[in-house]
């Protein structure tokens, strides 16, 4: 069991420091093209993680597939267009995430293939590297679609909160708006009270698109 737990925080640990760098970078990246340099100034259109991460969105995703990185600074005054530059950079975050997703769903497919057809045995270095790089596939598409999907509840601070905001009608913006106070405590009750009331709440919105990945894309029964 240690070394099961030893292998899987191995292979958890890359997955989460590419997921959550490429998810802040590509917010960044995205909001310097939209006209806001403000990222780019303080050094965070960078692939370096140590810049992006936060220390308990770090250690939460070490245990659960969900958990968040610091926020990248935008400052919309500078967008060329403020509704569009705030819809487009903050959805990059979970965009990027999905395409993660999918090209570690692609490169799970490649390993199923050669784990099927190599004719390695279970004592050949090659095939523990094989296992290895497959559970580390397998990681990333959870771990990637968790972070995506957790970011798009609409519920402040995630992204999903500014992505309804700026989709809204602008009449109902500032209604919704003024129900940013309450989102903290509803991304508690969601993470915390789901466990209390025995209903996984995150996994529910999690595992139908991993499965579809799985399924669909690296070709797993």
């Amino acid at each position: 069991m240690l070394d099961l737990d030893f292998i899987q925080l191995a292979t958890r640990i890359p997955v989460i420091l590419l997921a959550l760098t490429v998810h802040e970078c590509a917010h960044g990246y995205f909001a310097y093209r939209m006209g806001d340099p403000t990222a780019y100034r303080q050094g965070r259109l960078t692939l370096n993680p140590l810049p992006h991460l936060d220390l308990l969105g770090t250690i939460c995703l070490l245990i659960a597939p969900i958990g968040w990185a610091k926020p990248v600074p935008i400052n919309p005054l500078n967008f060329h267009d403020r509704r569009k530059g705030i819809l487009v950079s903050t959805a990059a975050g979970p965009a990027s995430n999905l395409v993660q997703a999918f090209l570690f769903a692609l490169l799970l497919r490649g390993l199923i293939f050669l784990s099927e057809n190599a004719g390695l045995t279970d004592g050949h270095a090659a095939a523990g590297l094989l296992k290895a790089a497959t559970l580390m596939a397998v990681m990333a598409v959870l771990i990637n679609v968790g972070l995506a999907v957790f970011n798009l509840l609409p519920l402040f601070p995630l992204d999903g909160f500014h992505i309804t905001l700026q989709l809204l009608p602008a009449d109902k913006q500032q209604r919704f708006a003024e129900m940013a106070p309450v989102g903290p405590f509803a991304i508690l009750a969601v993470v915390f009270g789901s466990s209390l009331l025995g209903i996984d709440l995150i996994g529910r919105l999690i595992f139908p698109p991993v499965n579809f990945l799985l399924h669909h894309v690296a070709g797993l029964g």
